[in-house]
């Protein structure tokens, strides 16, 4: 059964696994379905990921602690606003969530959605001048909380019901990326904007384009997609791994950790092919079924790529940490839908 899904939402907002039960749910229940808990694990790899990418090792956990609280936060805060301006459509079309069956009343969750961006924010100042760290700009990761909060409050207030919608989104990622990264100790000769060096800037821009092409595509999932927009959101999200590929461009020579250059646009393209072929037969019948399944699935291959970026950066052990976000990702799924 495929439920009535409205066209703006984000794309972390989309699959329900399971049809609306009748059984009322436990208030934690309904808590956690408007977080939608699962895809919390994919922003918490976007920041493991930048946060290996500029350090060698963990000097002290506690600074990547709150980069991880601020991330968190802001996600979670994301969704359920998002809720919160929906929500005279979702008290027709999706009557079974938490806030228009009553589960969760709207002023708390208006409340509760501004509170965690407020937590979120001040998580991110005290990463950054936490005592334990000492970034050569302590401001910085408060900046991109800043940011990553106004891109929350202007595409759940109405970018996302315009042509530009997935851009926001693209965004959200590409400032969640740069916050993992916002406690390197060091300015570069080689920094671009705000102290990024060029090389970090790509790595964010791979994971914010291949999030607008991710969110293209699942714009009109509830319905018979034209085939048009969905190849050209698959081209977008091949785009963005293609930036990806061109990282070591940017880096000096031997930085990453494979000797041979071909093996790192391998490493991506192994990676993609399986979203390529989902893309493809979505293309081919673009019916709901198959087009949230690609969704899901692109989501879910965030952890896989910050993986491999971590891997080839700093090896195993460090991507294994990021990979393992995939694990509690999969068991709350189980009864949070994710989207």
């Amino acid at each position: 059964m495929v439920r009535n899904v409205n066209s703006n939402d984000s794309v972390e907002e989309r699959l329900d696994p399971s049809p609306p039960s009748r059984e009322r749910p436990s208030k934690l229940l309904a808590y956690l379905r408007l977080c939608r808990l699962p895809n919390v694990f994919t922003a918490m790899a976007d920041v493991l990921m930048g946060y290996w990418f500029t350090h060698p090792r963990i000097e002290s956990p506690w600074p990547l602690i709150w980069l991880l609280a601020a991330s968190s936060c802001l996600y979670t805060a994301g969704m359920i606003l998002n809720d919160v301006f929906d929500i005279d459509e979702d008290r027709l079309e999706r009557p079974q969530r938490p806030l228009p069956s009553g589960q969760i009343s709207l002023p708390w969750a208006r409340m509760l959605g501004m509170g965690l961006l407020l937590v979120g924010l001040a998580c991110g100042a005290v990463a950054g001048y936490w005592p334990a760290t000492t970034p050569a700009v302590p401001w910085r990761s408060l900046a991109v909380a800043v940011a990553i909060a106004a891109a929350v409050l202007v595409y759940n207030g109405g970018l996302k019901r315009t042509w530009i919608g997935p851009l926001g989104m693209g965004l959200c990622r590409f400032f969640n990326v740069l916050l993992g990264m916002s406690l390197a100790g060091t300015i570069t000769a080689e920094s671009g904007t705000v102290f990024y060096s060029h090389a970090e800037l790509v790595v964010a821009a791979g994971i914010g384009v291949y999030i607008v092409g991710v969110t293209w595509f699942a714009r009109t999932e509830a319905t018979e997609s034209a085939r048009l927009p969905l190849l050209l959101a698959t081209i977008v999200m091949a785009a963005g791994i293609i930036v990806l590929a061109t990282l070591p461009d940017f880096l000096p020579p031997r930085t990453l950790l494979f000797d041979s250059p071909y093996l790192w646009p391998g490493l991506l393209a192994m990676l993609f092919v399986t979203i390529l072929r989902g893309a493809l037969t979505a293309v081919a019948d673009p019916s709901p079924p198959r087009v949230q399944a690609l969704v899901k699935h692109a989501i879910m291959s965030l952890i896989l790529f910050d993986a491999a970026v971590t891997m080839a950066m700093r090896g195993g052990v460090p991507a294994l940490c990021v990979l393992a976000l995939i694990i509690p990702m999969q068991i709350l799924g189980r009864w949070v839908y994710s989207t």
